[in-house]
């Protein structure tokens, strides 16, 4: 039996990049052997153990031959005669085919130290195209690996697989399950330029597709192209390390304007109210968790009117706050800022502007929270009188402020 240290962890120890999680591949053993050492199984499909005592994962090494369409349309094979390289050979990227023994030899059959050197994100073999999820992988790696290219002959493959219907069998759950991961990575605009390249971004997300070639007023949006602004946005929140719900919030913002008649671009009348239904049949077609439906959904609504702030009037500031729900859930309302922002500072020339209005609605938020609303309530019984009491109260506050500014 022989323990390799293999995948990611050696990849980024390669890179020069802190290595969080370990995974290893053992040759030569069977699941009895492992059970019998105190490992503790945790794989379904195939043979997954966990170390007794440090808990990273070890895995037996197998083979895999496909058997139908989508990634879980597998057979796999684990047995004391699969050798290392058969387990390397069935990965996806040669910068994660590489393995380490216990003396910290590198075990590199397909040259992915070479590529990691030329920063190319290149598969290992044809077997790639089995498994619709690698393009998903693929383009994740390209947003965190900010300086990796896909090769050529890789893209090439993607597209064949797109072409032979492979995207169309991905589950929605690991659809989201890879947007959610290369979201959060250093430039998420990268994950979809590659899937834009191979053609999967059509059939994953067709309402953000189109969004590449949609012109806006080049007066409020320099870099003109729709598309382009989303990407910017995106990275925009990536830069700041804003949270998942605000990226996913920044990607769905503008999904309206794809839907914009022709006879009136650039001008984008009632674009959010599309960008709403849009949103709405996006997350559930993925099956989006609600924090980031949720937070998707009023920004696509409401980030028009924000900017629009500076010139409301005092009752109009609070009603927008009750509409957006501000009052009650803050920490949303902090979020639904924060992918306003990005959404300011995600355009060509305009990365560092001043967004007044964000000033301006959270004096008026402070006002409006200041106000015991359990002590005006207590003066009355009937509930729309409260409800009115309230609303005047919180009014007279933002008044308050409004005036001293």
């Amino acid at each position: 039996m022989k323990t390799y240290c293999v995948g990611g962890a050696v990849r980024d120890e390669l890179l020069g990049f802190t290595v969080k999680d370990k995974d290893y591949v053992v040759v030569g053993s069977t699941p009895e052997a492992m059970l019998n050492a105190g490992y503790k199984p945790v794989g379904k499909d195939f043979p997954v153990f966990l170390h007794p005592k440090t808990h990273d994962e070890y895995a037996l090494a197998r083979t895999e031959r496909k058997t139908a369409k989508g990634y879980k349309g597998f057979l796999v094979h684990a047995s004391p005669e699969v050798t290392l390289e058969e387990d390397l050979a069935r990965r996806d990227l040669t910068i994660n085919a590489i393995a380490k023994d216990a003396d910290g030899k590198l075990i590199d059959p397909f040259n992915g130290v070479a590529d990691i050197n030329a920063k190319t994100l290149r598969h290992v073999s044809d077997a790639f195209a089995e498994d619709p999820v690698r393009i998903l992988r693929a383009a994740r790696f390209a947003a965190r690996f900010t300086e990796f290219n896909v090769a050529p002959e890789t893209l090439d493959l993607m597209r064949q697989m797109v072409a032979a219907g492979e995207v169309d069998a991905l589950v929605p759950e690991r659809v989201w399950q890879e947007l959610a991961k290369g979201l959060m990575e250093q430039k998420p605009s990268r994950m979809f330029d590659v899937l834009r390249a191979c053609g999967a971004l059509q059939k994953i997300l067709p309402e953000l597709d189109r969004l590449w070639g949609v012109p806006q007023p080049p007066q409020h949006h320099p870099e003109i192209d729709t598309g382009v602004h989303v990407m910017m946005v995106i990275d925009y929140a990536a830069k700041q390390i804003f949270n998942l719900p605000v990226r996913f919030a920044a990607l769905m913002h503008d999904l309206g304007k794809g839907t914009t008649p022709a006879d009136i671009l650039p001008r984008h009348i009632g674009h959010e109210a599309r960008s709403v239904q849009l949103v709405k049949e996006v997350c559930k077609r993925l099956r989006v968790p609600n924090d980031c439906k949720e937070l998707a959904q009023i920004v696509a609504k409401f980030h028009g009117k924000l900017h629009q702030a500076l010139h409301m009037k005092p009752s109009t500031l609070l009603e927008f706050l009750i509409e957006l729900d501000a009052i009650r859930q803050p920490e949303r309302f902090s979020d639904f800022l924060k992918a306003c922002e990005a959404d300011s500072r995600g355009r060509t020339g305009l990365e560092n502007c001043a967004i007044p209005e964000t000033e301006l609605i959270l004096k008026v938020l402070q006002a409006a929270q200041r106000v015991d609303a359990g002590q005006v309530a207590s003066a009355f019984s009937d509930s729309e009188k409260i409800k009115k009491a309230v609303f005047e109260a919180r009014l007279q506050a933002v008044k308050q402020v409004l005036e001293r500014l």
